[in-house]
């Protein structure tokens, strides 16, 4: 599945990164921690977290990351989305909670990290 398809199907706000939504997504991968995600997540996974500041960035392009989905709410700092804009990095926000986006995920067939 593409990062436009997850977009059409869930209620997503692009931030950055509109010109790269026809990434294929593998998998998703959820943690505002981001250690756990630099160990876990795998190239290709979208990230959801609450998390908005530049470090998200650098791991996302460390990791080869799809994109990143930020929750409740949160807006993303404006160094992080110039920053996200330099890399290249799809940055997609929703007032959902991480737990209502990992559900809709999963039934949208995107599995996590085994």
């Amino acid at each position: 599945m593409k990062l436009e398809d997850i977009c059409a199907e869930m209620p997503l706000e692009v931030k950055t990164g509109a010109d790269r939504l026809d990434v294929h997504v593998t998998g998703g991968y959820a943690s505002d921690l981001l250690s756990c995600v630099m160990a876990r997540a795998r190239e290709g996974f979208v990230w959801v977290t609450l998390q908005a500041h530049p470090n998200i960035i650098a791991v996302a392009g460390l990791l080869n990351l799809s994109g990143i989905i930020i929750t409740e709410g949160v807006t993303p700092d404006p160094a992080t989305v110039e920053k996200a804009d330099e890399q290249g990095v799809p940055i997609l926000t929703t007032c959902l909670t991480t737990f209502t986006v990992v559900g809709m995920l999963a039934a949208l067939g995107i599995g996590g990290a085994d």
